[in-house]
């Protein structure tokens, strides 16, 4: 081998030459060697940007100058020749620019790769390893012409193909040194080596760069670094190339070293998980395919044939929310509402904020005929996506639903038959009211000082029965908002909401604010005041809304107004 070329390159010129070829655009050569620091092995060859085969005899190239002699050598190159999993099309473009690459027309040869890439795309087929070879070439002749940005964005492109392959990382550092971008460089180099301690270009540069960032950084360089990834066992390659240990099994290569016998089993590991990526991504390809014969019966209307798509779907992926909800709608089309609802139910497991499986709910809910919580499952969408027109049609049409349901079932409630008893004089005596404990207006007496449900309920409904709002603001200022849920219990109904929102609207919100928020924070946890919202007329909304758009305006120490907005969701 010969020495590596140690002084850092200069700026715009690619960095070190990065294709692995025998010709005379090698990479790292020293001065005066013939040999490369990183060998390609012969039979990797067809895999680098410049390999080539000596088979067939389609075309002809000059090799590599000799070391003494200089004599040029005819090299037959077989344009046709098979690249890995590439239609014969696309393999002739990828050697054609291999080619290129090595007469050092870099130019003429990221031109046959982007062919081969964009043919590679419009065939839609799936192998991964051979678009990152593309895309690694294709590096290589940015790197070559200087341009070390798009360098960088086609390794990236590969290693994400491609984890842990080696020259577009190293390809990558040297396009990040060039650009003075040393600590990713860094990174990368050290990488590289991770990969394959062997690669004496990747120890110049890290001892080089390594310098630079001490200059830059001081003694706490390292602190500045990005996390260098650790490269497993399965990528090593000085681990799977290195000889046999003596005394461990012929058949598996180990390295040297005290560890070597072990390595067998890391050998089988890497073999199991190359196994098991490779049924994950077949398992992947067959999930789309069925993912998209579903659809496309949703979109014929067949939707028991959908069903079964579906359900070999979730056998694949049993995590995958989408086919949940498509599922659901199937069950929706054919009237299977529980089975719907199920579905629905899993999704928002999996997704607890997916809209349509809200949606999709609420439909099922609707055609189970419980319809509180179906408009329950409504408002989470519109709170989620006010713009949803669906489900403010669908929530209009359930509260009329509800409504009429409600109404049903209080006439269907037999009445209680209730004892009266006469009784003779002035038995039936009643407390003197004060102005402590009572509020007089109309004719009416009103508990101020409740000490129960029962009081409250009593003084509350005397108080709406005359529509004295003033009456009720007492009431409610003399009562901890705590309480409030208590005390309403089940009782709570469209119009004692209203009636409260216009008592703190006209009378609380100006003097006391921060009670008025408190009321407003405790009222929404009282039994039935979903199904009490449910009945407010449209007038009664109007108030709603001017009540928190009012308080919204108020400063206060005791809430802001992100707080307002949240407890208006639960109102409006």
């Amino acid at each position: 081998m010969g020495n590596a070329q140690k002084k850092p390159h200069s700026r715009g010129d690619g960095g070190p030459h990065t294709d692995t070829s025998n010709s005379h655009h090698g990479p790292w050569r020293g001065k005066g060697g013939t040999s490369d620091k990183y060998k390609v092995p012969e039979e990797s060859k067809e895999k680098v940007a410049n390999g080539s085969s000596k088979r067939g005899s389609t075309a002809s190239a000059q090799g590599d100058k000799g070391t003494t002699g200089g004599e040029k050598a005819k090299e037959t190159v077989n344009l046709d020749t098979p690249c890995g999993a590439l239609p014969p099309h696309l393999s002739r473009l990828k050697n054609e620019g291999n080619l290129l690459f090595k007469n050092g027309q870099f130019a003429d040869a990221l031109e046959k790769y982007s062919q081969a890439i964009q043919g590679y795309t419009d065939s839609g087929m799936d192998s991964p390893e051979d678009l990152c070879i593309l895309y690694s070439n294709r590096a290589a002749c940015y790197l070559k012409d200087g341009n070390s940005q798009d360098c960088i964005q086609d390794c990236t492109r590969a290693l994400e193909l491609q984890p842990f392959s080696l020259k577009p990382l190293l390809r990558r550092a040297m396009a990040y040194e060039t650009l003075e971008r040393y600590r990713k460089a860094y990174v990368d180099y050290k990488t590289v080596l991770q990969i394959d301690i062997s690669v004496q270009a990747a120890h110049d540069s890290v001892n080089r760069i390594t310098r630079l960032l001490i200059e830059q950084d001081g003694p706490e360089w390292r602190e500045k670094l990005p996390d260098i990834p650790l490269v497993p066992l399965s990528a090593q390659q000085h681990r799977r190339e290195d000889p046999p240990t003596p005394g461990c099994s012929q058949q598996v290569l180990q390295p040297a070293g005290p560890a070597g016998c072990r390595t067998s089993q890391q050998v089988l590991q890497a073999r199991a998980e190359k196994a098991s990526r490779d049924a994950e991504r077949r398992a992947e390809v067959r999930f789309t395919a069925l993912k998209q014969e579903g659809n496309d019966f949703v979109k014929k209307g067949q939707y028991q044939e959908a069903l079964g798509k579906y359900a070999e779907c979730l056998k694949l992926k049993p995590k995958e929310c989408a086919i949940y909800t498509n599922r659901a709608l199937c069950y929706l089309k054919l009237q299977r509402f529980g089975e719907a609802k199920q579905d629905c139910d899993a999704a928002l497991e999996l997704e607890p904020d997916n809209k349509k499986a809200f949606f999709r709910r609420a439909l099922a809910n609707k055609g189970l005929q419980d319809y509180l919580a179906c408009s329950s499952d409504l408002q989470e969408v519109l709170q989620l996506d006010p713009n949803v027109q669906e489900a403010e049609k669908e929530l209009e049409e359930v509260t009329v639903l509800l409504r009429q349901s409600l109404s049903s079932a209080t006439q269907d409630k037999p009445r209680k038959t209730v004892a009266i008893t006469e009784v003779d004089g002035e038995e039936a005596m009643t407390e003197a009211p004060n102005s402590e404990s009572s509020c007089t207006g109309d004719n009416i007496s009103i508990n101020l000082k409740p000490s129960g449900a029962y009081e409250f309920g009593q003084s509350l409904n005397a108080a709406r029965c005359c529509g004295n709002t003033a009456a009720c603001a007492k009431l409610l200022t003399s009562t901890e908002p705590e309480l409030l849920p208590q005390y309403l219990s089940n009782q709570l109904d469209g119009h004692t909401i209203s009636f409260i929102v216009k008592a703190l609207d006209s009378h609380l919100l100006e003097k006391k604010p921060d009670l008025a928020y408190r009321h407003l924070d405790q009222l929404h946890t009282a039994d039935r005041f979903r199904v009490a919202l449910m009945m407010l007329e449209k007038d009664e909304r109007r108030y709603v809304t001017q009540l928190f758009e009012r308080l919204s305006a108020v400063e206060s120490a005791e809430f802001t107004k992100d707080d307002v907005q949240n407890l208006a969701n639960k109102y409006i």
